[in-house]
């Protein structure tokens, strides 16, 4: 299995590109990484938050391990995420991370979630997000492996 990371927004700019090309060639089974970007939605506020959850939810497989990312969910720290995600992929699940779009996501997203993780209480921009992703499932996939990259 692997890690899918459904993200409301634009392609990655040139920066965080490079930046999560950088962590991302060096994943391996079962933390290979596959991003899948949907479009904003054209309408604001509600609408938008209606729309694109639908668009996340209609990529998702009832199997999946879902984990949203959102500012008010639980905090963890590397070790403690790299838990999260080995449980679900030793049970042959994939697991999906979800970052929103600008106005976030309504309650169905939330209750499909199997875990809502917050990176911080600050709101980061979506781009950045996902370069911070990227380098956490690396570290992860380090601490799983008992690799010296992450310290104590």
């Amino acid at each position: 299995m692997s890690i899918r990371v459904l993200a409301i927004g634009k392609k990655h700019e040139s920066w965080i590109s490079d930046g999560i090309e950088r962590y991302q060639k060096r994943l391996k089974q079962p933390f290979l990484l596959e991003w899948v970007l949907l479009p904003h939605s054209a309408r604001e506020g509600l609408g938008a938050r209606e729309e694109e959850s639908q668009r996340i939810l209609s990529r998702l497989d009832s199997n999946d391990y879902v984990i949203l990312l959102d500012e008010k969910g639980t905090m963890l720290d590397s070790p403690a995420l790299s838990r999260l995600l080995l449980s679900p992929l030793e049970s042959s699940k994939r697991v999906v991370l979800i970052i929103g779009g600008a106005y976030g996501v309504d309650d169905s997203v939330h209750a499909r979630a199997n875990n809502v993780w917050s990176l911080s209480p600050l709101v980061f921009p979506h781009q950045l997000v996902r370069l911070i992703v990227a380098e956490q499932l690396y570290r992860a996939q380090e601490i799983v492996a008992g690799n010296p990259y992450h310290h104590e």
